[in-house]
């Protein structure tokens, strides 16, 4: 018993005794105190922490109970151990000190953690991870004198201290329990919201084992994996991360730094004024760090702790080595290092994904304060500011620049904690191989410029095939709107070498950057083998005694392997700081723009008769500029009528504005008595339904909301829209006309009741009867604001006589003002007003008002949601179409819900265009590659065997030799193998992009009918980019990371067969994390997604209607609004994140089990084993944990990109219409000689399943003809045409032509020798004469004669570029008339037998229609002409006229004879006035 305290571990005693035995001395000080001093140190911060965090109260539970009671039981154990002693001493047994003070400090330790334990439950905790740390430790270290009391015990066959035993026995027991019930969770504490909320995150209420392991987050996992995620599946946000409590406690932050900036004293003036400028800048990164700051350093300090275990592993890793070298060291040792190597892992990767969260959820705090400080400035910034930036700029700042942040602060510890690893690192290595090191270090510092230089020219790649990438989808895109003319004109070929060549120098640069990343990855494989030959051959050549032993090798390599992640990742952080920085500089000017001032106008309700009165006024739209009105004295009396008029940009917007306090006033006053409503000139229409934008937040009363909308004349739209008022309006109201959206603007004012309103322009938009209609039932004397204050600035002068008094603006001054009577009297400016817009407005309007009454019907365009077909003849198809895009749009939803599990035959497909065999040579290669750098390290393994037998290495040279030729061997396989995946991966992408051309050039056009141009054209940019750049990448990724997880294996089986058996579990665990991570982790994506464009569309919706909002008081519902979409967006994304955490401890977990196994077994096989094996295996399995994570995410990513080749294939294997050249069917050249045109009994319908438009139709055209089609709409004019260019094949029947079956030839063949001007002309961007003659057929003369004919000659030469003039897309830059005259041009170029001309529907000036008429009656004379005519004057002179009616021939016949049947083509020239 009296041993003294002086030596402490006598190592033979312990190590190389079979039954080890730490002294009792050791045991009964130094274990027990652990414990101890950790927790007297953590508590006192522990409380402080608790008491400024109080969650409420835990009612006492039974599992309280026991903790306290056996928190009690353990004391009085631990004390009855210091009364003995004391006891003892009264017998005069003398103890060492020990003895009393051990017992004393454990008792009052039992103390203070049943003390915690009660306090906790007080102050809400419910599960306490101090004290769960605590009896860890506690049991951890009882265990070594549980163990010798027993060995003791069982040695000397009667104990000679019976009581300590037991107290002993009993305190070991007591600690486990408490152990095992601090796994345990209370309840939660009374009135927290955890009671309330009906989704409440299982976090809050997680214990803290499950929080540390994020065991709480399975069950979304499984619920991912067995079903969809939906919206209602997610969790609600917690609430220190919801946007009311981040953005608040930011902004109070920001506004500090601002009224710090501002409160600087007068003395300091002085000094500051030549630094004023800098000095006054407030900082938005110090009011982030405030903010932010505390709880991200959390996550440092799990960063540092986290740094410094690392190291311990390597350690472990020589003490091993040393082991497995030392015969008689004792098995217990060995077993213990494992475990010890496992927990050390484990500890790490705890701490590791801590950190992680941590960081991530500061990212995510950080988004929301930033979106939600943008989103509250934007509604109170002068409209100066406004100007300055884009609406676009803004959205990106709110978009980009919050995302660059959010990205930062993951990385943002790297910037101390990689120099921190890299100098530990090499102060291990230094110790291990001396200065030999800096031969490595230098080799690794070499190789950060070389990647440096790769990543620049990468970059510089990367935008000039941007570039490529965007004129190929701008073509593409007009292809695709233009697609039935190419169809028509038999042009598609000419257009898709176009889109080739675009192509093909797209995948040359693709070609390019593919080499280098190449290299690249070479650098990147082979650097640490690199780093290893290099130290490893300067340590052997330096001096002769130096020994490369197993464990100086393999211990630094793992030190190489933790040193190359921080030396690649600190160029990356620098560069995401720099651009962070950028945005922080934006966001900062953003915010300190100046505001408006909200007392610039006097809201209070002041007693005089005026309702608005303005004084002296003097306003501009920017501090410093020039006053745009000046000198303005208002007054308007309460309830009266204000119509304001002037010429255009007189200032009378303005003088709206400056009542809205909109403008900044430079001078006098401004007062409006009660509330504001506001129409501006430009209706400002939310994306939401009809009904919420004329609430606009208001409570929904019926009665008052029906006279509304009478009022406002949109009952007979309302019945049009297909959802009645609870249609979803677009994005800036685009489904509703121009006159719409300014209706629904004033009903929305009128609903909200005001007591002034300002009326800007509000019946420019609308149709003149319906003008007079809102303002006889709204504005106007008698209307339904009748009683309350109005301004109305207006054109329209029909109404002036109405109004109670006019204001006469000039040039941003108040001119006159008084009544119409008055004014006109005074013979002033308004007269000249009056006589410039001429009073012949005043009797026009009357007579468009009979005229228009029936129009504003049809006022709602049956465009507005079909997909523009051109077929407007056929009312059906349009509507066919709006049905199919209705029920596309669900589909689509459809079609994302189902999770495709990607089948192998998408692999396949992607393989096949790969090449098959291209594809097994580069797993070949990969194979290889994989092999030589096993073969390198076991070469390793035996050179440093080497020096067990004779202590020296006399074949060094051979040594290095054959390591180096292996290692460098790697690298070429490495580059081999890449640059094969890169050539095979540019074959892919040619190909699939190749066979989806094709295929949509050979489509019919019907296709085009029924599918969004937006979803093809995804399929172009989309997806091809996916097969172009994602796809190749993920799968170089996915071939390292999987060949590296199989070579560990691999090695380790060989150094230890038995470890075959642990595998098939592990292998088991692992696929069923992978299944569960990957199922959930893409649908959160997919959520996310969806809710992150509502946030942006909602925000720049607003910015364009910031006036609106405040003229109407909404500010704090729209931050409210934009808030909650930011939840609802983090609401996914936080999921989210945790997935990844979930995955990072189960998967790593995984790896540190093969740690355990291969240090176990190489434990067990000690005796077969050499130290370089153990080394090895060993060293291998450190490594693999980065593998095995990584390559889940590679798979998860592999199946979402794979998608993208599946997509593209479904749309390369659509239908396709007719061969274009039938080789033996082919008519001779000069076909067709005449140009008689048959129709036998020929029947059409558009698409299976639907209706004949066609319905046997038999007629005979002789050569030369001129007929002209007619027709009421619908009844099958436009199909005739698109029936001899075979657009439709026929359902029965024939159409011959010059006695050739047009069904039996090709369709190049046919459509070529027919000409077509059709109704919408098309032009695509290019030179124009491109535009005429896309093949280059003709010569420039033939060109220019043409252009001459169809009077476009003057205008093109007068141009600079002549015939190279550049149209720019759908030929923007001619006017619609000479649009026309163009086709008309290329009619006369083709110049074939049969001519199909469809009349333009809308008016064309009558001018351009007469030219292409007489044109067409001299130049094609003598050839066939059918005319589908909508105005019959242009007919009346054709040989034929047919009338169709519902697809059948009503009347065939000469004009003349028709007009004398008196039958429908009567009835029709009748209703055109030409009877």
């Amino acid at each position: 018993g009296d041993v003294v305290c002086s030596s402490f571990i006598d190592s033979n005693f312990t190590k190389h005794t079979n039954l080890p035995d730490l002294p009792a001395c050791f045991q009964l000080s130094v274990l027990p105190w652990a414990p101890c001093i950790f927790l007297w140190l953590t508590s006192p911060f522990y409380i402080l922490y608790l008491k400024m965090n109080n969650r409420g109260y835990i009612m006492m539970s039974i599992l309280n109970r026991i903790k306290t009671v056996l928190g009690l039981i353990l004391w009085i154990v631990c004390w009855t151990d210091l009364f003995s002693s004391f006891h003892e001493m009264s017998q005069n047994q003398f103890k060492p000190p020990v003895y009393f003070v051990t017992p004393l400090v454990l008792g009052m330790t039992m103390l203070l953690a049943t003390f915690l334990i009660q306090y906790e439950r007080l102050k809400g905790v419910q599960s306490s991870g101090v004290l769960f740390i605590f009896w860890t430790i506690s049991v951890l270290f009882a265990i070594v004198p549980f163990r010798s009391k027993i060995m003791n015990a069982s040695q000397a066959e009667v104990s000679n201290d019976r009581l300590r035993f037991t107290t002993f026995y009993i305190y070991f027991g007591l600690t486990l329990l408490q152990l095992i019930l601090s796994c345990f969770n209370e309840k939660p504490p009374h009135f927290s919201s955890v009671v309330t909320d009906p989704n409440v995150c299982p976090e809050t209420t997680a214990g803290f084992i499950s929080k540390m392991t994020f065991w709480w987050f399975t069950s979304m996992a499984i619920k991912g994996y067995k079903s969809p995620l939906e919206n209602k599946d997610l969790w609600s946000l917690n609430k220190q991360d919801s946007s009311e409590l981040v953005v608040p406690n930011l902004l109070n932050e920001w506004e500090m730094e601002k009224s710090k900036a501002q409160s600087v004293s007068p003395e300091e003036e002085e000094v500051l004024l030549s630094k004023r400028k800098e000095a006054r800048q407030p900082s938005f990164l110090r009011a982030l760090l405030r903010a932010f700051g505390p709880y991200f350093l959390i996550g440092s300090a799990f960063k540092l702790l986290q740094d410094l275990i690392t190291f311990v592993n390597p350690q472990l890793l020589r003490m091993l080595i040393n082991f497995t070298k030392q015969s008689q060291a004792p098995l217990w040792w060995g077993y213990s290092l494992a475990f010890l190597m496992f927990g050390a892992s484990l500890l790490q990767t705890l701490i590791l994904h801590q950190h992680f969260q941590y960081c991530f959820v500061t990212g995510m705090r950080l988004r929301t304060g930033i979106i939600g400080a943008i989103y509250r400035k934007s509604l109170v910034i002068t409209n100066e500011a406004k100007r300055s930036s884009t609406v676009g700029e803004v959205v990106n700042l709110m978009s980009v620049d919050a995302q660059r942040f959010m990205d930062l602060t993951t990385f943002l510890n790297m910037l101390w904690s990689a120099p921190l690893q890299i100098v530990l690192a090499l102060f291990f290595l230094w110790q291990n191989l001396g200065a030999s090191v800096l031969a490595g270090v230098a080799v690794m510092v070499l190789l950060i410029p070389f990647n440096a230089f790769i990543a620049m020219k990468t970059r510089t790649y990367q935008v000039e095939q941007m570039k490529y990438k965007d004129e190929r989808i701008k073509q593409m895109n007009e292809i695709l709107n233009g697609i039935k003319v190419l169809k028509l004109y038999a042009w598609e070929t000419s257009f898709q070498e176009k889109i080739l060549q675009i192509r093909q120098k797209e995948l040359n640069v693709l070609r390019k950057t593919a080499y280098l990343s190449a290299l690249s990855t070479m650098a990147w494989i082979s650097a640490p083998f690199l780093v290893a030959l290099t130290t490893f051959a300067v340590f052997v050549t330096v001096r002769e005694e130096n020994v490369l032993d197993a464990e100086k090798a393999f211990v630094s390599l793992s030190l190489f392997n933790i040193l190359r992640f921080p030396l690649n990742m600190l160029p990356q952080v620098i560069s995401s700081i720099v651009q962070a920085s950028v945005s922080l500089k934006r966001i900062q000017d953003f915010l300190s723009h100046d505001e408006l001032d909200p007392e610039s106008v006097d809201r209070r309700n002041n007693t005089s008769e005026y309702a608005v009165s303005v004084v002296n006024g003097k306003f501009s739209w920017a501090k410093q500029d020039q006053a745009i009105l000046d000198n303005i004295n208002v007054m308007v009396p309460q309830g009266s009528l204000l119509a304001v008029v002037g010429h255009v940009g007189c200032g009378k917007t303005s003088l709206v504005c400056a009542l809205l306090g909109e403008m900044e006033k430079l001078e006098g006053q401004i007062s409006i008595r009660g509330s504001v409503a506001y129409v501006p000139q430009q209706a400002w229409i939310q994306n939401a339904t009809v009904r919420d934008n004329i609430l606009f937040g208001r409570p929904y009363v019926e009665q008052k909301y029906r006279c509304v909308l009478e009022a406002c004349a949109l009952t007979p739209d309302l019945e049009v829209l297909p959802g009645g008022d609870q249609t979803e309006i677009g994005e800036k109201g685009i489904n509703l006309s121009g006159g719409q959206r300014q209706r629904v603007s004033l009903a929305r004012a009128l609903y909200s009741e005001a007591d002034v309103y300002l009326l800007d322009d509000p019946l420019s938009a609308v149709d003149a009867h319906v003008a007079k209609h809102i303002f006889d039932n709204v504005i106007g004397p008698e209307g339904a604001l009748k009683g309350k204050t109005r301004i109305l600035v207006t054109h329209g002068i029909s109404f002036l006589p109405q109004v109670d008094n006019i204001l006469v603006m000039v040039d941003g001054r108040v001119s006159e003002m008084g009544s119409y009577q008055d004014l006109l009297k005074q013979n002033g400016a308004f007269a000249e007003f009056l006589r410039n817009y001429s009073l012949e407005d005043i009797i026009e309007d009357d007579e468009i008002i009979d005229l228009l009454l029936d129009e504003e019907e049809e006022e709602f365009p049956d465009d507005a949601l079909s997909n523009h077909t051109d077929m407007v003849d056929n009312e059906p198809v349009v509507n066919e179409a709006r049905r199919q895009f209705m029920s596309l749009s669900h589909a689509s939803v459809f079609w994302c819900v189902c999770v495709l599990q990607v089948k192998l035959k998408v692999y396949w497909e992607y393989a096949k265009a790969v090449g098959p065999l291209l594809s097994l040579f580069i797993c070949f290669l990969y194979g290889c590659q994989s092999a030589t750098s096993i073969g390198a390290n076991f070469w390793l393994s035996e050179w440093t065997n080497d020096a067990l037998q004779n202590g020296t290495q006399h074949r060094a040279s051979t040594r290095v030799g054959v390591y180096a030729a292996l290692g460098l061997s790697q690298g070429v396989l490495v580059m081999f193998s890449s640059f094969t995946l890169a050539l095979g991966k540019i074959q892919a992408a040619r190909k699939l992009h190749q066979t989806l051309l094709d295929n949509k050039f050979h489509t019919p056009q019907s296709f085009f009918d029924t599918t969004p141009i937006g979803r093809i054209i995804n399929r172009f940019s989309k997806d091809i980019y996916v097969i172009d750049e994602v796809l190749p990448s993920t799968v170089l990724m996915f071939l390292g990371t999987f060949f590296a997880s199989v070579s560990t294996m691999i090695v380790i089986i060989f150094s230890t067969p038995i470890f075959a058996l642990v595998i098939v579990p592990l292998m088991l665990l692992y696929c069923c994390v992978q299944r569960f991570y990957v199922a959930t982790s893409r649908q959160l994506k997919r959520l996310e997604s969806v809710s992150r464009s509502p946030i942006y569309s909602h925000f720049s919706e607003t910015i364009t209607g910031t006036s609106v909002i405040r003229a109407y008081g909404r500010n704090t519902a729209f931050v409210l609004l934009s808030d909650m979409k930011v939840d609802e967006n983090q609401k996914s994304y936080y999921p989210g994140i945790v997935s990844n955490r979930w995955l990072g401890v189960r998967i790593e977990f995984i790896g540190n089990c093969i740690v355990l196994f291969a240090a176990l077994f190489a434990v067990i096989g000690k005796e077969k084993l050499s130290p370089g094996l153990v080394g090895l295996s060993v060293s291998y399995a450190l490594q693999v944990t980065m593998s095995l994570n990584w390559m889940v995410r590679m798979t998860s990513d592999l199946e979402s990109n794979i998608v993208a080749v599946e997509r593209v294939k479904e749309y390369s294997e659509t239908v396709t219409e007719a061969p274009w050249i039938v080789k033996d069917k082919q008519p001779p050249p000069d076909w067709p000689p005449k140009g008689n045109v048959e129709f036998i009994d020929y029947s059409v319908r558009y698409r299976e399943g639907l209706d004949l438009v066609l319905r046997n139709i038999s007629l005979e055209v002789k050569g030369g003809e001129k007929i002209g089609i007619v027709g009421r709409t619908g009844a099958g004019k436009s199909s005739m045409t698109l029936c001899l260019f075979r657009l439709l094949e026929a359902a029965d029947g024939e159409i011959v032509i010059d006695e050739v079956k047009i069904s039996e030839i090709g369709l190049h063949d046919l459509r070529s020798k027919l000409t077509i001007i059709p109704q919408e002309p098309v032009l695509f961007s290019g030179t124009l004469r491109m535009n005429l003659d896309p093949f280059e057929k003709y010569s420039d003369e033939e060109v220019w004669k043409v252009l001459e004919l169809s009077h476009l000659k003057k205008f093109v030469s007068n141009q600079a570029s002549k015939l190279e003039l550049e149209c720019s897309e759908g030929g923007e830059n001619l006017s619609v008339g000479q649009r026309q005259l163009v086709c008309l041009a290329r009619a006369l170029l083709r110049k074939t037998r049969i001519l199909v001309l469809d009349e333009a529907t809308a008016a064309v000036d009558l001018e351009t229609d007469n030219l292409i008429q007489s044109t067409i009656r001299t130049q094609f004379e003598d050839c066939t002409v059918f005319t589908i005519a909508h105005r019959l004057n242009t007919i009346m002179d054709y040989t034929r006229v047919l009338v169709l009616d519902k697809g059948k021939i009503a009347e065939f016949d000469t004009p003349a004879n028709l007009l004398a049947q008196k039958g429908i083509f009567y009835g029709m020239a009748k209703d055109a006035g030409l009877v």
